[in-house]
């Protein structure tokens, strides 16, 4: 195996292990306390870490000190400078961002959800979630700074120490505050993303050499308010989306807000653990980016959006197919009645619409962050898809309820997807976007049939049949007919990617221990350049293959 199929291997064991235990939180909550106007208070302060964990954690802080940590490995520096630089300025600006929410919280959330009805628990939630600005900036700050040095282990195992965090203040504390407990264990949580990642990031510093002032100095340039501002602002808008789905979720029926979001959290699912692709291989596009090899990145981006659409695709067409035995099967019990099944699974259809839109934003922007000069351009496509959620909301959320709010979501963000994909070309690499929308719709094409095949399925199965039964076999079935219909729509789509690997052509392999690859390509440790090398295996950058990026198969090997 190679060192990145190793690193995502051991990734995706951590972050499905977070993300199970993401789903017992959720059934544990829906067991305790259902759908309802308290739990529709916690979510409004909910929102503050849902916020604030794209913000400093995956998107924002990874885009921005991915590339840069990579930069100064490449020409022989570490990132203590960084640290002793930028870390406690950080500290203290975030501090007073937790301090700030904490004397607002009641304007917070009347600007939030002006319709809520428990305001005052969602006052005290709020206060109690504000804490996580500083403890999901710190953990931001080292996940970035670990993955810069293909260190993914750690990292990848913050929403497992996290998630235990909350479970545990849950089941100590729920029977005595109710649904505060849960505000205490995201506080608590948060504490101990940081808890899990310090012993490997105090071993990066002590590893690397000090540079000499001159380097600080740089450094302090790279994360300037100028680098800064776009990437924050393209977080904050495409979070924004949630921001309208609870504005308007607010005005409706009490328990509209957990509804939308117990079928948002089955959704993301999928989503996620496409973009573990992305997580693994930024390192990489970054490093391509900074060396200039365009056809590399060109290569990497196509290579990254068949296999994650795939992924969300085929997991569409599954949760279109069978929602209501998926929300049965998680949720219905305990508080949790069947009347919320019924809302919450007409929501996650709609939901699983926007899935691909959901991950192919997530790898464009990469790719345009990826560049030494972050641009504005992601967060300008996102402000348009936003407008075009809001406007959908707006407009029909009164009449259609929560799925006015859902299928707005969806659009928007599939909007904004096809936007950024269409600017890649022009400003990132070139793109091939022909081949790539040829890609895209014969994966859609698939996921439809495989989607049509589920739902004869689900109707021959019946409503009686029990829920684990039918995921079971409908499963099987919506998987098979994806696989059969991808490989008659095209069989070089993924197939051949994954059959030569993530690498290239060269082959290469590497020793990966917890996470860390000793390949060196891998490493980033390599004096930098004078000049843009070509790229791997030999060609540069004028042969034809690479400038058209058109004629490259996907079979052409691979966060």
């Amino acid at each position: 195996m190679t060192s990145v199929g190793r690193a995502a291997a051991l990734s995706g064991v951590l972050i499905g292990a977070g993300t199970g235990l993401g789903f017992v939180r959720d059934l544990v909550m829906a067991h305790l306390f259902g759908a309802s106007a308290g739990t529709d208070a916690f979510l409004v302060a909910w929102t503050i870490p849902e916020t604030v964990s794209p913000l400093l954690i995956e998107d924002a802080m990874a885009l921005l000190m991915v590339p840069v940590v990579t930069r100064l490995l490449a020409r022989g520096d570490g990132p203590r400078a960084l640290v002793g630089t930028t870390l406690p300025r950080m500290l203290l600006g975030l501090s007073a961002g937790t301090l700030t929410l904490v004397a607002a919280a009641p304007l917070v959330v009347d600007v939030l959800a002006p319709g809520l009805t428990e305001r005052g628990p969602a006052i005290m939630c709020v206060r109690l979630t504000a804490v996580t600005v500083v403890t999901f900036g710190v953990a931001g700050f080292m996940s970035a700074t670990l993955r810069a040095h293909h260190r993914f282990g750690p990292p990848a195992a913050i929403y497992l120490a996290y998630n235990a965090g909350i479970l545990a203040l849950i089941a100590g504390l729920s029977g005595v505050v109710g649904i505060t407990s849960a505000a205490i264990g995201v506080a608590c949580g948060s504490v101990l993303m940081v808890a899990v990642q310090a012993p490997a990031f105090v071993r990066c510093l002590r590893e690397s050499p000090a540079p000499p002032a001159p380097r600080v100095r740089d450094v302090d340039l790279r994360l300037g308010l100028a680098a800064v501002a776009p990437i924050v602002v393209y977080t904050v808008t495409r979070q924004a989306q949630v921001f309208v789905e609870r504005y308007f979720g607010s005005e409706l029926a009490a328990g509209s807000i957990s509804h939308l979001n117990y079928a948002q959290k089955v959704a993301q699912v999928p989503m996620v653990l496409s973009l573990l692709i992305v997580t693994v291989t930024f390192p990489r596009l970054a490093r391509a980016s900074a060396d200039g090899d365009t056809g590399q990145v060109a290569r990497r981006i196509r290579q990254d959006l068949a296999v994650a659409s795939a992924m969300v695709l085929a997991a569409t067409a599954f949760l279109v197919a069978f929602a209501p035995a998926v929300i049965k099967l998680l949720f219905e019990h305990g508080e949790f009645t069947s009347a919320d099944t019924r809302s919450t699974a007409s929501i996650l259809r709609v939901y699983a619409l926007g899935l691909w839109g959901q991950s192919a934003v997530g790898l464009a922007a990469r790719a345009f962050f990826a560049q030494k000069r972050p641009t504005w351009r992601p967060a300008v496509v996102l402000a348009v898809g936003l407008a075009v959620t809001a406007a959908i909301g707006g407009a029909f959320a009164a009449s259609a309820g929560t799925l006015a709010l859902a299928a707005a979501n969806a659009a928007g963000i599939t909007l904004a997807a096809v936007l950024l994909l269409a600017g890649l070309r022009p400003g990132v690499a070139p793109v091939a976007l022909r081949r790539i929308a040829a890609d895209v719709a014969r994966l859609v094409l698939a996921a439809s049939g495989a989607c049509a095949a589920g739902l004869v399925a689900a109707g021959a199965l019946g409503a009686g049949t029990p829920a684990i039964v039918q995921l079971a076999a409908g499963g099987v079935v919506t998987a098979a007919a994806f696989a059969v219909l991808t490989v008659l729509a095209g069989p070089d789509l993924v197939a051949s990617w994954i059959a030569v690997g993530p690498l290239g052509a060269s082959g290469r392999r590497g020793r990966t221990e917890s996470g860390e690859s000793s390949e060196p390509a891998d490493r980033t440790d390599t004096p930098d350049r004078t000049g843009p090398p070509g790229p791997p295996g030999g060609r540069g950058e004028g042969d034809p293959a690479d400038a058209a990026g058109a004629d490259v198969p996907l079979g052409r090997p691979l966060p």
